[in-house]
């Protein structure tokens, strides 16, 4: 059976977009209603993966390490609520140093995903705050939504619930 799956953009959309790379627990700051959002959306059956460039690495300005533990932080406070992220995707490439497949706006790791589990892009949904993140989804036939970074996720979920 076919699942409807929410692919959510990390900086901007889950954590504070703050201009530079996330790269430490202090920079690590949450957006409002992210948690009780992610929280009501497992609830409502929806699977939910997390799409997020981190090219950075590429770069050598960070490490994947430190890309894990920053995940590994939000895994921990999404436990306390008694949900988990289906799957956590992060392309660590960067165009200005190599090209690679599964850097949004390209589709790779959306589609690696939807072969995954199954998923019904008829039916699913990916939140981002970049024009790369709709372009993305668009590329698998799964619907876009663009939201302003930083904005209460609460709001850019409202009308799945």
């Amino acid at each position: 059976m076919k699942q409807k799956a929410i692919f959510i953009d990390r900086d901007g959309v889950i954590n504070r977009e703050i201009g530079r790379y996330v790269t430490n627990i202090d920079d690590f700051v949450l957006n409002p209603g992210v948690l009780q959002g992610l929280k009501k959306l497992k609830e409502a059956g929806w699977l939910l993966i997390m799409i997020t460039n981190q090219g950075g690495i590429s770069k050598g300005l960070y490490s994947k390490d430190k890309v894990d533990c920053l995940h590994n932080l939000l895994t921990e406070q999404m436990a306390r609520l008694q949900i988990a992220f289906d799957a956590i995707y992060a392309c660590p490439h960067h165009d200005e140093i190599e090209k690679c497949l599964c850097r949004k706006p390209n589709s790779l790791l959306l589609e690696k995903a939807i072969s995954r589990f199954n998923i019904d892009t008829d039916q699913s949904v990916m939140i981002g705050d970049s024009d790369r993140d709709i372009l993305a989804a668009e590329r698998v036939g799964v619907r876009g939504i663009k939201v302003n970074s930083n904005e209460n996720f609460m709001k850019s979920i409202a009308e799945f619930l």
